[in-house]
């Protein structure tokens, strides 16, 4: 399988330019060149940048240089640290995979799909001359699976624009259900060889997510160590994610939560990569704050061992705050031995 060389260790910026109050305010407060310095400093070799259309668009599609300012910033503190870097547009006019963000209709809109267009164009007209350190995410986590072909024809076709400007910038491109696993199989063949395939794990979402306010059936109050069983998984998950399905009959109910879990995910994973001869790529992974450190440390432990044995570029989510915190204070216990891992 191909790697993604130069991304291998790597964590999210979330909360800065996306997913966040669209202020100058937040923006210059939230994440200076130190962090990039202190990033760095962890041994990490990348960083992904999440950003929603926000940040550079106009309501009516009119670009903003104060928002690409930004961008040229950190692309800037990139190079100076020597760190590579993803774009990832984590939200265009008419999608975002949060519900709560009130946009909708891209995926049926052809004029919606054009200005989403538009703006890669934009960004390669900018940015492409980075490549050799800088990769571009057409899209996070598309949602539901009923999107699959029009998704296939609308990311081919803005490959197809940016390539007309950049022809070897590394674009990553993402499936369904939230950049599932499972999604990547409904890709099309990557365009060229330099296309990624991303995919997101929370896996098993019942403890990544425990006690989440978000998700609607989720009891807030809702704790559980990462060592149940995988009975308790199930019964745990049957409660609290209605709507969800999980299915571990295939392992030993009475034993813990295993590596083995992790390594079915990943293999599954990887033989799609190698089928398609594409490299892969894990862009979101992480524990929420409600799980202790000592807990969520285990479940990077078990997942970072198969991001390794199959040679696995990531980023971990999330630098800082995002209830994901890996800079956050509460996270100091374990944070040295879980710098080595991730």
């Amino acid at each position: 399988m191909k790697q993604f060389k130069g991304y291998m260790h790597g964590v999210n910026l979330g909360g800065w330019l996306s997913q966040c109050v669209h202020t100058k305010e937040h923006y210059d407060s939230f994440i200076n060149e130190m962090d990039i310095r202190k990033i760095k400093s962890w041994g990490m070799d990348h960083i992904r940048v999440p950003v929603d259309y926000d940040l550079v668009e106009e309501a009516d599609g009119t670009y903003k240089e104060s928002g690409f300012a930004y961008l040229d910033e950190i692309i800037e503190w990139c190079g100076k640290h020597g760190l590579n870097m993803i774009l990832d547009l984590h939200k265009t006019f008419g999608f975002s995979f949060d519900s709560g963000e009130h946009e909708a209709g891209f995926f049926d809109n052809e004029k919606y799909q054009e200005r989403f267009y538009r703006l890669w164009e934009e960004f390669a007209r900018r940015f492409g001359g980075f490549s050799d350190r800088l990769a571009f995410e057409l899209l996070n986590e598309v949602t539901a699976k009923e999107y699959c072909e029009r998704w296939n024809r609308i990311s081919r076709t803005c490959i197809e624009r940016i390539r007309k400007i950049s022809r070897d910038v590394k674009i990553l491109i993402g499936g369904y259900y939230n950049n599932s696993i499972e999604g990547l199989k409904g890709l099309e063949d990557p365009y060229d060889d330099n296309i990624v395939y991303n995919f997101h794990c929370y896996e098993p979402l019942i403890f990544t997510h425990q006690g989440a306010p978000w998700i609607d059936s989720m009891d807030t109050s809702f704790r559980m160590k990462v060592d149940s069983t995988y009975a308790e998984y199930v019964r745990y998950s049957s409660e609290q994610l209605k709507g969800f399905t999980v299915d571990l009959s295939s392992y030993e109910q009475d034993k813990p939560l295993g590596v083995e879990y992790f390594e079915n995910l990943m293999e599954e994973a990887v033989s799609i990569a190698e089928s398609k001869n594409v490299a892969l790529y894990c862009g979101e992974f992480g524990v929420i704050d409600r799980a202790t450190p000592e807990d969520a440390l285990k479940w990077y432990e078990l997942i970072c061992s198969c991001f390794e044995k199959h040679s696995i570029g990531r980023a971990a989510w999330s630098y800082k705050k995002m209830d994901f915190g890996l800079s956050d204070e509460r996270m100091s216990t374990v944070i040295e031995k879980l710098l080595k891992l991730i």
